[in-house]
Formats: C-alpha cells, structure tokens, sequence
C-alpha cells in the first residue's frame, strides 16, 4: 500500500534546483529534505518513500532504499536507471516529459532569431563601444524569418511547439520523425528518417529536437552538412552526440553552411580547446534551454498528481515509465 501522507517523505536529489523551497508553499503535507550530491543521496535513500532525482541517480542505491515506493525522474530521460530493477522490486517510476516543452522551444527560437539579427555579433560591439553603420553588403546584412522553411528533426512534443512558433513566423515547417504519420498538425509535411538529405538540402534552417538513440547517432555528419544552403543554419537543442563537431566546425569554417545555434555539445563541459568557442557564426548557450524559473514547479505538478493516483490505487501514472 502507499503510505498516508501524514506518514510520507520525499527526498529531492539534484544539485541545483530548489524543488523542496517550491514545495512547501503549496503546503501538500509532505515532509521533504534535499539532497545536493550522489554521496548524500546514497546515504539517505533509506529514508524515501518518493525520490525526485535524474542526473544523481545509480542503480545501486536501490539496495539501500528499504523504503521507495515512486520514483519521479525530474526529466525527460531516464536511460540512467535500470527499469528491470526498479519493476522487480514493486517501485513505481515516471518521467518528467513535457516539464520544458515551451522552454526549449522558446530557446530555440531565441537561437534562429539572434543568428538571423545578429544579436550576439551587436552584443560584442556594444562590449567594445562601436557603433556599426548601415552595412551595404547584401551577403551578410541581417535575415528574415518569413518564407523561409524550417526543418525539425524529432517532431515530438517540442518539435511541435517549435514548429507552431516557427508558422507565427511565417515559415513553412517541416518535420522529421521515424513514424512521420504522428506528427502534429502544427506541421506543414512530415517526413521519414530515410529522407533526410534530400529535404535539409531544401531546408533554410535545420532543427534537431530529437532524443539520442543508435538512430539519430551523429545523425548531422559531414554529409548532412555538405547537402545543407551555404545559407542554411543549424539549430542543435536536442543532443550533442548528434552532431560529429569536427565536421560541423569544418562546414563553419568553409561556408558549407552559413551559423549554428547550439544549447548541447558532446562532451559536456564543452572542452576549452573546441574551435566552437571563438566562432564568429556560432552561438553558443550551455545546456540552458530547459531552464526557466518555472521548471521547478513543472516537476512538482506531475509528482503532486502521479502521488495523488498513487494514494487512489490507480493503475496507471502520468508519464509512466513503470
């Protein structure tokens, strides 16, 4: 049986987000306590009932979690717990899918709209006080978004969002999914994998929303990039093991390609020594896409009605994994 709330605990395992400090207005009647590295969670799970986790979680601590009955992923992936276990042992477990759907669809048209204004090349010239004058050259002159097509690779749920934002635009949007027929009216036409070249070399801006599988592996190579507009640009919020960065540093520098928008590099910190951070035609942002001030509160939403079908002995859960 789930316990009563009176008898609950939740433990709260991230090393930044302030998930316990969000709870306690909402007054749910739940005791709580953070943990903020993967030492002091192993050290607590015993405690838990409901652990809130995702980066700090290893599948040993389930040896020492006498007590977890839910486990809410505070994110969308959750290639980092072992299912089978956790199923075994009668522990519940969903995911936080959704919880930055706007958030990173809204960075990523932060990126296409900086590239196209220029934003971070102004940004650099108000650091060192210039004032540019009106710039006569039609090649490298800021863009418009209107009757350009766009291109998302991974037309799931924030492919859609994205494409949406991108029709207010006045693009056509075009999407990319291994099933194109469930793709999102938001659409304009959806396509399979298999014709990936033939539509980014039609493509103004190319968009990778997708997760990252065997499939979508360094999915955007030196290939992809060569079928790409000398005009066109690359928009990565997905993964960075999607992108092979030596050919997409190379396609940068030729002019294969015109800029990238990039929120995710593989690795992660991206190394000091990449060519990527001295690009002027790049636009760089460090895995922030999912970030807002109310990411917090997204994750508590989902958890506070998954322990709510909990308490009711509902069968399924929002998100569910397991």
């Amino acid at each position: 049986m789930f316990p009563s709330r009176s008898d609950l605990t939740i433990q709260f395992a991230h090393s930044a987000y302030q998930f316990e400090a969000q709870l306690a207005p909402r007054e749910a009647g739940i005791a709580a306590y953070t943990t903020w590295t993967p030492e002091d969670t192993a050290a607590r799970i015993a405690e838990a009932d409901v652990v809130v986790a995702t980066g700090f979680w290893r599948n040993e601590f389930l040896d020492k979690a006498e007590r977890l009955k839910f486990i809410q992923v505070c994110g969308a992936g959750y290639d980092q717990f072992d299912t089978d276990a956790i199923s075994a042992r009668g522990i519940r477990m969903a995911n936080g899918r959704g919880v930055n759907t706007n958030a990173v669809a809204e960075h990523t048209m932060s990126l296409i709209l900086g590239l196209s204004r220029q934003i971070h090349l102004c940004r650099d010239a108000q650091h060192k006080k210039l004032w540019r004058g009106m710039n006569p050259d039609l090649t490298t002159r800021e863009e418009e978004l209107t009757g350009k097509t766009m291109l998302i690779i991974g037309a799931g749920q924030i492919g859609a969002r994205v494409a949406t934002l991108g029709k207010a635009f006045g693009m056509r949007v075009e999407g990319m999914r291994r099933h194109p027929g469930d793709a999102d009216p938001a659409f304009d036409a959806a396509h399979a994998m298999s014709e990936k070249l033939a539509r980014i070399a039609e493509a103004d801006l190319v968009v990778l929303c997708c997760p990252l599988t065997p499939e979508t592996a360094g999915l955007i190579d030196a290939a992809a990039l060569s079928a790409m507009k000398p005009s066109a640009y690359l928009i990565n919020v997905a993964r960075g093991g999607c992108v092979i960065e030596a050919d997409l540093v190379s396609a940068l520098n030729t002019g294969e390609i015109a800029a990238a928008g990039i929120d995710v590099t593989d690795p992660e910190p991206l190394p000091e020594s990449s060519a990527l951070w001295d690009m002027e035609n790049v636009l760089l942002t460090p895995h922030t896409a999912g970030e807002t001030r109310r990411y917090e509160d997204n994750v508590l939403d989902i958890m506070l009605e998954n322990i709510q079908r909990l308490e009711r002995g509902e069968d399924t859960l929002l998100n569910q994994i397991v």
